[in-house]
C-alpha cells in the first residue's frame, strides 16, 4: 500500500523539517495499517494558526473557536469503496493548528512533534470514518486505536 500525503502550509505556521515529514508519513501508513485500509490512499495535511483554523471551524461547523485538528473527509464512512480500484483513494484533508499543537504539547508534557503526530492520526481516523463524538463505544474505539497506533510509532503518551 502506498500514501502519497501532501503537506501544505497557511498563514503564520510554522514549516515541516525532514524528520517531521518522515514521521508523518510514517504515522499515516501505520494508520492505514493499522485500521486494515486495503488500497493506496493520498491525503492532504494543512498546518495553520489559531486564526485560520478559528475561521475553517465557524464556516464549516459552525463554532467560533480555535480547535486543534479538523478533518474533511472525501467519502462518508465505506463509500471510498466505489472509488475506481486503479486509483489511490482520495481520504480528504485534516487541518491542524500549530499554536494548539505546541500549547497542549506543553500542557500534556511532551513533544511537539508527539502531539503534531498524535492531532494528525486522530484526524485521520475521521477520515477513515472514526467518529468519537458519536458516543462512549466509538469513543473508547477510537481513542484505543490512537494508542495502538501511537505505540507502533514508538511515540506513546509520556
Amino acid at each position: 500500500m502506498r500514501v502519497n500525503l501532501t503537506i501544505g502550509h497557511e498563514n503564520k505556521a510554522r514549516r515541516t523539517d525532514a524528520a517531521e515529514r518522515q514521521k508523518l508519513r510514517a504515522a499515516a501508513r501505520q494508520t492505514l495499517k493499522s485500521c486494515g485500509f486495503p488500497r493506496d490512499a493520498e491525503l492532504s495535511l494543512i498546518f495553520t494558526d489559531d486564526a485560520g483554523i478559528r475561521q475553517l471551524n465557524r464556516d464549516f461547523r459552525g463554532i467560533d473557536k480555535a480547535t486543534d485538528v479538523l478533518s474533511f473527509p472525501q467519502w462518508e464512512a465505506g463509500e471510498w469503496q466505489e472509488a475506481p480500484e486503479e486509483l489511490p483513494v482520495a481520504l480528504g484533508d485534516i487541518v491542524i493548528s500549530r499554536e494548539k499543537a505546541a500549547a497542549q504539547a506543553q500542557a500534556f508534557g511532551h513533544s511537539p512533534l508527539r502531539e503534531t503526530v498524535f492531532l494528525f492520526v486522530h484526524g485521520l481516523l475521521h477520515l477513515l470514518g472514526y467518529d468519537h463524538e458519536l458516543g462512549e463505544t466509538e469513543e473508547k474505539a477510537m481513542f484505543a486505536k490512537q494508542d495502538e497506533i501511537m505505540q507502533a510509532l514508538d511515540l506513546p503518551r509520556e
